[in-house]
């Protein structure tokens, strides 16, 4: 019998934020993932993640760990997290999810207002993502609040303010405080879905755009260090020196 195919679960709070060109690199690599919606009316969420390989938290827009507004199944997601961590699974947290991942660590979440800000994250640790994290990269963050990781956390790359870009709790939790998978129609599906945006979204979507080779270049290294960090897939490419 052929071994099962492994497959995350994505914890997704709003319909326009999805896994984005990270999609492609987990479907290249036989692995599938299965959404879950807790804000559709409805909706059926896990009680545990056994039957998954692991767990992704996905940003939420104008949602914040700490409201408001109400985050849908801010606990549901937290429990998985947790869940997941004691039966040794990575958890991958991107903007908000980075938020749940801090919180479900023992770390906290701290108030700030809704941004889209897009810069650069710069590696702080040579040996991160199984060496496969590249030196520098594209960094797109839309998000409410801020990740506040424990302080056992380390710190794998910071934005341009010093703020962490990239934490990593336990052996296979990982915090992206920007999506480092993102499409420019993700963003603007985002401003025209919640009445609350960011000012001048205009002038991040511009720059988006004009980075989004180079944040398709960058994704295969991270995401090539992400699986093998986990222990789900082989590097396939080597780090940049």
């Amino acid at each position: 019998m052929a071994p099962a195919r492994p497959s995350f679960y994505v914890f997704q709070p709003t319909d326009a934020e999805y896994l984005g060109l990270i999609e492609d690199h987990l479907e290249g690599r036989g692995i599938g993932f299965t959404y879950l919606r807790p804000h559709v009316a409805g909706a059926r969420l896990p009680q545990n993640t056994r039957a998954a390989c692991g767990l992704i938290l996905l940003g939420g827009g104008p949602y914040g760990a700490l409201g408001p507004p109400q985050l849908p199944g801010r606990d549901v997601a937290v429990r998985l997290a947790r869940d997941a961590f004691e039966r040794g699974k990575p958890v991958i947290g991107i903007g908000l999810g980075a938020q749940l991942l801090a919180i479900a660590a023992g770390g906290s979440a701290e108030s700030a207002p809704l941004r889209f800000t897009v810069g650069r994250a710069t590696r702080t640790d040579d040996t991160a993502l199984n060496g496969l994290l590249p030196p520098d990269y594209p960094l797109v963050v839309y998000m409410r609040d801020r990740p506040q990781p424990p302080s056992y956390a380390r710190i794998l790359a910071r934005d341009e303010a010093g703020e962490s870009a990239l934490f990593q709790v336990g052996p296979h939790g990982l915090g992206f405080s920007g999506h480092p998978g993102i499409k420019s129609a993700m963003v603007e599906d985002l401003i025209m879905e919640f009445d609350d945006a960011p000012a001048d979204t205009a002038t991040g979507l511009a720059k988006l755009r004009g980075l989004q080779s180079q944040i398709e270049d960058a994704l295969v290294g991270i995401m090539a260090g992400v699986l093998a960090s986990a222990g789900i897939a082989a590097p396939e490419v080597t780090r940049d020196a």
